[in-house]
């Protein structure tokens, strides 16, 4: 649920425009080491699924710092988690053979995305598809072909151990959220559904990682995002905040570019794999929220 402030594609394009006429490069890639997207994103043919399979390697945008869907390893230098699997099975579904075999041969090159970037990348066909907890709103799909939903999630407060019992505990206390994300809005509005009477602050930090080492640091008394990105960050030391209480629930599809003949290759994968009941199979396996 993060992203109110998608760059919009006129401001992206505009940029990309003028980068491309100072180096006379194009646009180059901005995945993490180790991974390289392929840069050479576009061909003479309006089929964005030919171009891929000409192109022989999917590009695919994801997160690299949430665990259990999609997580750099920094021992390995090699992606991890849910939509890292999915985007395996996409790209057997497009070159044949299975995800495995996809995943031996390479088959996907991997960037790591924020809330600001990741629509922008698929516009330009520097990315074919985004796998990055993205939610599926009604405003976003008139910018973008989303595929049926592979997981629902919702919004969890991330506490200290002891720290807190009940939620007017949270009057006067720092929350801590990631910038451009709906998350502050939606705890407010919870609050204020619940009867609550707490009056919160709220800080922006640029990622994850960042707003923990603050809650670690008593920075900030709780760390709030999505359940299923706070999975990868509870510990010895944290529990969630009435993790009976669930708000701002949402559910994450997989990003492709408006109207392209792709976007039906892509959720007919995830159909198939909810229905045959293998999604559950890896979502289970990664031990999500």
């Amino acid at each position: 649920m993060h992203s109110s402030q998608d760059l919009s594609r006129r401001q992206f394009l505009g940029l990309a425009g003028m980068a491309s006429a100072m180096f006379g490069l194009g646009l180059v890639g901005c995945s993490s080491s180790g991974d390289s997207t392929t840069a050479a994103a576009t061909t003479s043919t309006d089929s964005v699924l030919d171009t891929i399979k000409s192109r022989g390697v999917l590009n695919v945008g994801v997160k690299k710092d949430v665990p259990g869907y999609g997580y750099l390893d920094p021992a390995t230098n090699t992606y991890k988690g849910l939509e890292i699997d999915l985007s395996y099975e996409v790209a057997a579904k497009v070159f044949g053979g299975t995800a495995d075999e996809a995943k031996e041969k390479g088959l996907c090159a991997f960037t790591d995305v924020t809330p600001k970037t990741r629509g922008p990348l698929i516009d330009n066909g520097q990315l074919d598809m985004i796998a990055a907890t993205y939610t599926i709103t009604d405003e976003r799909k008139q910018s973008w072909d989303f595929s049926d939903p592979y997981r629902e999630d919702s919004i969890g407060l991330l506490i200290k151990k002891g720290s807190m019992s009940q939620l007017s505990d949270l009057d006067g206390k720092i929350i801590g959220v990631s910038q451009g994300s709906t998350t502050k809005d939606a705890v407010t509005k919870m609050l204020t559904e619940q009867s609550i009477s707490a009056t919160p602050t709220f800080q922006e930090f640029a990622d994850y990682t960042s707003i923990k080492s603050a809650l670690d640091a008593g920075n900030i008394d709780v760390f709030s995002v999505d359940r299923s990105i706070l999975g990868g960050y509870i510990d010895d030391t944290t529990e969630l905040l009435c993790p009976d209480i669930k708000f701002g629930t949402q559910q994450y599809g997989i990003a492709t570019k408006k109207d392209c003949d792709f976007s039906s290759t892509v959720n007919e994968v995830v159909d198939d794999l909810k229905s045959s009941g293998k999604l559950d199979e890896m979502i289970s396996s990664w031990n999500l929220l």
